[in-house]
């Protein structure tokens, strides 16, 4: 592999990390929004060593010699992979796949949620407010959650993805959803109802909670497909 060759691998790389960082929102499919500035910077680190690798090759100015392996092509795949088909965020395929459980915290504590009108929550804050130690603030309070749609044994769910720092550590978020026909697999929706309170008290073991629906309804994918 010559030196511009180098060169210009370095520059495609640094381009497609700016296109999907500084220029669009593609990268949030892959890691926490966060992270974008530590893209870009590395997008353009990558780019201006790039052009000074060919600028120093077309001079012919002596550089660092050895072979370099053939293998370093393998480099240029994910970023032609991103370019030609550009992996959607991880959906309902994935969700099926996840058998880990969230752990939310029995020690949380809520603030009372609005007695009138509807609360638009996240499916982790629903979910630990469901395993509220003294008594659910969730109680005969009507919330909405918006996620994809994930068929289940004896029903569908309602999920979303929560990732710590990108999509490989990602662990579904899923509640039941009662009281409403199961839309199309991976719909994006927002689920209106209330919840279904345990029949004696929160489990020691983690269970699923649900909520009785009242409307749902389709909507696009959100612009952070994450929690």
């Amino acid at each position: 592999m010559s030196r511009q060759t180098q060169g210009a691998l370095l520059v495609i790389l640094g381009a497609v990390l700016l296109s999907i960082s500084a220029f669009s929102t593609t990268y949030v499919n892959y890691v926490r929004p966060g992270f974008r500035p530590l893209l870009v910077g590395a997008g353009a680190v990558l780019v201006v060593l790039g052009l000074l690798s060919l600028v120093q090759g077309l001079l012919g100015r002596p550089g660092v010699h050895g072979h370099v392996p053939r293998v370093a092509w393998l480099l240029a795949v994910p970023a032609f992979a991103i370019v030609m088909v550009a992996p959607p965020p991880l959906g309902s395929f994935a969700a099926r796949l996840d058998d880990s459980a969230p752990a939310p915290s029995r020690t949380a504590s809520y603030g009372e949620l609005g007695r009138s009108g509807v609360t638009e929550l996240t499916l982790g804050e629903f979910i630990g407010r469901a395993y509220a130690p003294s008594g659910s603030s969730l109680t005969g309070r009507k919330v909405r959650l918006t996620g994809f749609v994930v068929p289940s044994k004896t029903g569908w769910y309602v999920t979303r993805m929560r990732i710590s720092c990108c999509a490989a550590d990602a662990m579904a978020l899923e509640v039941a959803v009662n009281g409403a026909p199961p839309p199309k697999e991976g719909t994006w929706v927002q689920v209106t109802g209330t919840w279904i309170p345990w029949k004696a008290g929160a489990p020691d073991d983690y269970r699923v909670p649900a909520l009785t629906a009242t409307e749902v309804t389709a909507v696009a994918q959100p612009a952070e497909p994450y929690e």
